[in-house]
């Protein structure tokens, strides 16, 4: 499987199918991501449209380094800030201030996530800190290797595994206050 690489190559070579498999297959997964670094959900369904926008205009060169979509949620990280940079300077709230927004209807991740159980850890990863919200949702939730990870998170490998390590813990600590019961505890 190459995480749509193929889709994007169609699209390049003129098949405009091609861009809308990929708007269709990554559009959530990418939005959710970018509600980490933008904590509004407005602004993070407008930068996954505008990283999709940026494909379809720019049509930036993906050279396999790495899998499709650990290029396109770096495409998408950057986006994202750059729309943070710019509602800053219009004297709007900042990057670690959205972090901390939350809402009382529904986020698209509890929509998203079926089943009682990941609805809680999700909002109880919503507690946390944005990077370990991040780091987290990458891992478990979008399947990326810790390589990947560092690499959507400009961090060395080393680095991103420590981050990960510590927010599994709060996370872990973070359940408890929720009141989670574990299934193996007794």
């Amino acid at each position: 499987m190459d995480n749509g690489a193929s889709s994007y190559r169609r699209f390049l070579e003129g098949d405009d199918a091609g861009l809308a498999e990929l708007i269709e297959s990554y559009r959530m997964p990418l939005q959710m991501f970018l509600l980490s670094f933008v904590g509004q959900e407005d602004a993070a369904e407008e930068a996954a449209i505008e990283t999709f926008v940026k494909l379809a205009t720019r049509r930036p060169r993906y050279s396999g380094k790495a899998s499709f979509k650990t290029w396109l949620f770096c495409i998408g990280r950057n986006t994202a800030a750059d729309l943070v940079r710019k509602r800053n300077k219009h004297g709007t709230v900042g990057m670690e201030e959205l972090g901390e927004a939350t809402s009382d209807k529904p986020s698209p991740e509890e929509l998203y996530i079926e089943d009682e159980r990941n609805r809680r850890l999700a909002f109880s990863m919503k507690k946390l800190k944005s990077e370990y919200y991040t780091v987290l949702w990458l891992r478990y939730f979008e399947d990326q290797k810790v390589a990947d990870i560092a690499k959507i998170m400009h961090r060395s490998e080393g680095s991103a595994k420590v981050l990960l390590s510590r927010a599994r813990e709060a996370l872990k600590t973070q359940l408890g206050k929720d009141g989670f019961a574990y299934e193996d505890e007794q």
